[in-house]
């Protein structure tokens, strides 16, 4: 135990003297940070801008002992943002897919394919009825609606991923792609489907509406082409947050004033879930509730934050369908989870940004499987928001070693509880 305390504040000290060696070379670095759009007049327009994510990652063994060390990009996304119309818009995103695997059946060079991530279009009437359709995020708890980019951590998908997440492509065809395949119900919390949301101010509060219908999970446990159902409501009780369309934000750093938000989450889908080889299969249904507070001190005394989320899965497949030799083809998580986290961004800028140390624990609880918990520890240089920002942080816990947020969920899972040092780098324009 002393062993893995020392390894890391070895850890954490390497990663603060990284971070402000960073700040102190990088004082002459540019700090605005915008997209470039070009204007056919006040109605007609078109954006590009872009994003990457790259991070190193040292990794303690299963069985403890050496550490991995690899570099890999995480993210490599071109945004293309447009309106056509007083009231219509389109967004076309692309995304490295595969950056950090080896080579695959769709895949570039041997390692890597860049993909469609997005490809919406948008009526956006006014701020109470708007209506996007084509591929897009499921609407589901705070942290995906976040995406990677603004999350109040570099890495903030710990908890069971969705079966937008659990999946790894979309449908091939009518149906899915037949009887006793995987399953496939999109990619990177996207879906096809259409979205309408809103937003009123009772009582000068502020409430967003979401409602949904994707495809869905297909093939697998669901060849009959039922859909898939997702709504969520968020009351934000002070300021309100402005993003667009439903998407949200893991904080603000202060810009947006005092925030307290409280949202709950449904998605469902009929035969959504389990392994049509073994006849277990399950309607999917998963509730969550997430918050968001955010305090600006006074007197300048920095900024505090805090996200939560409780995740509630019903995926009821039972235990037998483990008993296929192939694997369960869509046995996402069953069970309950939740993770907290609190951040302090520091008054003073230091070089050309400000440290922003945090804490995050993660427990998640699957039905048929053991429990994963991991605690995380870190510190963020932010130097534009969440345009230019640098992570270092440390972890500890099984959640990695039994399969990470998307499993598996299945009997018999074991893995020990291993440290883990992380350097992350993120800019968008």
């Amino acid at each position: 135990m002393k062993e893995h305390v020392a390894r890391r504040w070895k850890r954490f000290v390497v990663a603060g003297a990284m971070a402000a060696l960073v700040a102190g070379m990088g004082s002459t670095l540019p700090s605005a940070y915008a997209g470039g759009t070009i204007k056919a007049d006040d109605d007609k327009w078109i954006s590009i801008g872009m994003g990457i994510r790259t991070s190193f990652n040292s990794i303690e063994g299963a069985a403890g002992g050496h550490y991995s060390n690899d570099f890999k990009v995480d993210n490599a996304r071109i945004y293309i943002n447009g309106q056509i119309h007083k009231y219509v818009k389109f967004t076309f995103n692309t995304d490295c897919f595969n950056c950090n695997v080896g080579a695959g059946a769709n895949s570039f060079g041997g390692n890597s394919s860049i993909g469609l991530l997005d490809a919406i279009g948008k009526f956006e009437i006014n701020e109470r009825v708007n209506l996007w359709v084509g591929r897009t995020l499921v609407p589901s708890e705070r942290g995906e609606l976040n995406g990677p980019f603004y999350h109040a951590t570099f890495d903030g998908f710990r908890t069971p991923f969705n079966p937008a997440d659990f999946s790894g492509n979309f449908p091939s065809g009518p149906n899915g792609a037949g009887a006793g395949t995987a399953g496939q119900a999109g990619l990177y919390g996207r879906d096809n489907g259409a979205v309408f949301f809103g937003k009123i101010h009772p009582f000068g509060t502020h409430l967003l509406y979401v409602a949904s219908v994707f495809t869905g999970q297909r093939g697998g446990s669901n060849p009959t082409g039922s859909l898939l159902y997702a709504g969520r409501l968020q009351w934000n009780l002070l300021n309100d947050e402005d993003n667009p369309g439903y998407y949200t934000s893991g904080t603000y750093y202060g810009t947006a004033g005092d925030i307290f938000a409280i949202s709950g989450n449904v998605i469902h889908q009929k035969d959504g879930a389990g392994d049509s080889v073994t006849g277990n299969v399950s309607d999917y249904t998963g509730a969550i509730v997430d918050l968001l507070i955010e305090k600006v001190l006074p007197n300048n005394a920095g900024v505090f934050t805090f996200n939560g989320e409780f995740k509630r899965y019903w995926a009821n497949y039972g235990v037998g369908a483990f008993t296929n030799p192939a694997g369960c083809n869509f046995c996402i998580f069953n069970g309950h989870s939740w993770t907290v986290y609190a951040l302090y961004l520091l008054p003073q800028e230091i070089g050309i940004g400000r440290f922003q140390p945090y804490a995050r624990f993660t427990s998640i609880d699957p039905l048929y499987s053991a429990m994963r918990q991991e605690w995380e520890y870190g510190v963020n240089y932010i130097i534009s928001g969440h345009n230019a920002r640098i992570s270092a942080y440390g972890r500890y816990g099984d959640l990695e070693s039994k399969g990470g947020p998307a499993g598996p969920f299945s009997p018999g899972v074991a893995g020990n509880k291993v440290d883990s040092f992380h350097v992350a780098l993120q800019l968008q324009y």
